[in-house]
């Protein structure tokens, strides 16, 4: 992926995606903040779509959404990190969007199937230009928030994420041995919503470049 004021490319190694991490999205999806702690899920690397591009509306859905995101680009990693240590391990971050088929998301839910086939599709994940962590400096107050044809559908702070980008990489640590190009989504806030086809995309968080996608006709 392209990487800001520079002509190096950051290679995507895995991608982790935190489901649950805003309070108000909990409960968008109809659960409780408290009882439902952020959950981990997986894409495939090759589900990563760059900003600009047309993405064709997915098979098997009725109900495309979208979900802003802080996307975490890790330079190391290891296992069991401390989240005192855990900024060392960043490289750098991006706005990212997470694909969703709402419908199938919902259905799989119900039976108590695994959601791989409604968020680790194909072109799922789009990313945005990844800035050096010490020209972003450490996620807080920024803004977050995602236009569909214009219109503002998703706004809040990253300050409102649940568990923190070091507790999310030192919890995460304790699953799996984090590595050098793996890229954390960070959950989103509520306003998610419905993409048909046409649609056009702006997401941005204050301080990183805006991302853009359309959903081809």
């Amino acid at each position: 992926m392209a990487v800001a004021g520079s002509d190096d490319r950051f290679p995507v190694r895995r991608i982790f995606c935190v489901g649950r991490n805003y309070a108000d999205h909990v409960r968008e999806m109809g659960g409780d903040p408290k009882s439902d702690p952020p959950v981990y899920f997986t894409k495939p690397a090759d589900a990563i779509v760059a900003s600009g591009s047309a993405i064709a509306y997915p098979s098997r859905t009725a109900n495309l959404h979208h979900e802003v995101e802080l996307v975490v680009a890790l330079k190391s990693g290891g296992s069991d990190i401390a989240a005192g240590q855990a900024l060392e391990q960043v490289f750098g971050y991006a706005v990212g969007n997470d694909l969703t088929r709402r419908d199938l998301q919902h259905e799989l839910r119900d039976k108590s199937l695994p959601w791989d086939m409604s968020k680790a599709f194909d072109s799922s994940a789009q990313i945005g230009v990844i800035c050096p962590a010490e020209r972003f400096g450490l996620p807080a107050e920024q803004a977050i928030w995602l236009q569909v044809n214009g219109q503002e559908r998703q706004r809040a702070q990253l300050s409102q994420m649940i568990w923190s980008v070091p507790e999310i990489i030192a919890r995460l640590s304790a699953y799996v041995a984090l590595q050098a190009g793996d890229l954390i989504y960070t959950g989103t806030p509520d306003g998610v919503g419905p993409l048909e086809k046409g649609d056009e995309v702006r997401a941005g968080i204050e301080g990183l470049e805006t991302l853009e996608f359309r959903i081809a006709s």
